[in-house]
């Protein structure tokens, strides 16, 4: 990981900033706002941005994007974007048009990053997620590793420079990089990853793999009911983080990114508040001694704010496994 340019190779020769800002928003914010939190993003530093065909902002985070090419503020090369796979298309026909699908939202010609979103597969359709009478989400039965030949294909045909996983576990994993005729490796895993949650042993593997781990929920989550249990704790009011932050003089987000970027990961921050999107690009200023990063280290407990429980029995849920 490269801190002069803020960014890090990967291991099909492509480079993607440390730093992204992620898009997600609870269902109840207005579409806009990713529009403009986008421009806002882009405007303060920000080049990798992060957003997903389940956020259903695509087309506005790509308005941004391209308005800001038109006025000259970036190039589409200096923008690094992330799209993700859905569950209702893992099957291989059906990737390379929801790809399409997404681009043609986007209005871009190809996107940096083209993710497996998670690798439980659901009924094929335009439900998000299909559930039966009784509301159970309704599996699908897909070889992830037919899947990711579809996401090769979509590689080769010039529609995503390069390619990855979200929320696989370290068995998941082996199984693409063991897979027999693999033509390009996952440049990414990308997983819920903060001080309470710290992925140490998925670090490791990722590291000894040539992989990236792409930290989400890095300040500890959105805390949307429907995604999350309201019973865990809040990371951001963590008295150790609180008190770093004053010992840096920071505020607590930027202690917990500046900690993934020290540790080799690459982080995502998510905010639509002006002050704070500025405030995020901050990291690259200061530096945590080693002490405080075992310090950081040493709040981990295993708190998943996303469980994904709708797959919870989906025979591919990824949590099950230590990492």
């Amino acid at each position: 990981m490269d801190l002069k340019s803020q960014r890090v190779k990967l291991n099909d020769g492509h480079f993607m900033p440390v730093l992204g800002f992620g898009t997600y928003a609870p269902a109840e914010v207005p579409k806009s706002k990713a529009e403009e939190a986008t421009k806002l993003a882009i405007d303060a530093g920000f080049r990798h941005i992060d957003s997903a065909y389940l956020y259903e902002n695509e087309e506005e985070v790509g308005k941004a994007i391209r308005s800001k090419i038109a006025d000259g503020v970036v190039k589409r090369e200096d923008i690094f974007y992330t799209s993700k796979l859905w569950i209702t298309f893992l099957r291989p026909e059906l990737v390379r048009p929801a790809l399409e699908r997404s681009l043609k939202k986007l209005q871009l010609a190809y996107v940096d990053l083209y993710i497996i979103h998670f690798p439980t597969a659901l009924k094929a359709g335009e439900e998000m997620i299909p559930s039966d009478e009784h509301g159970k989400a309704i599996f699908d039965t897909v070889d992830l590793c037919a899947t990711w030949e579809a996401l090769e294909k979509c590689k080769d045909a010039g529609l995503v420079k390069s390619i990855g996983v979200s929320n696989f576990n370290h068995r998941q994993l082996e199984m693409i990089l063991n897979k027999p005729g693999l033509k390009y490796k996952p440049v990414c895993n990308q997983v819920e990853c903060h001080p309470y949650l710290n992925q140490k042993k998925m670090l490791d593997f990722c590291k000894s793999k040539d992989i990236v781990l792409v930290a989400y929920s890095a300040l500890g989550s959105h805390r949307e009911k429907k995604w999350v249990d309201q019973s865990k704790p809040v990371l951001l009011e963590d008295p150790v983080l609180c008190s770093l932050a004053k010992k840096y003089n920071r505020t607590p987000a930027l202690i917990a990114l500046r900690y993934q970027i020290q540790r080799g990961v690459v982080v995502l921050a998510k905010s639509y508040n002006a002050k704070r999107i500025k405030e995020n690009m901050q990291v690259f200023e200061f530096q945590l001694t080693s002490e405080d990063m075992k310090t950081i280290d040493g709040l981990n407990k295993n708190v998943r704010y996303i469980t994904a429980s709708f797959a919870i029995d989906h025979p591919n849920y990824p949590f099950s496994e230590e990492y």
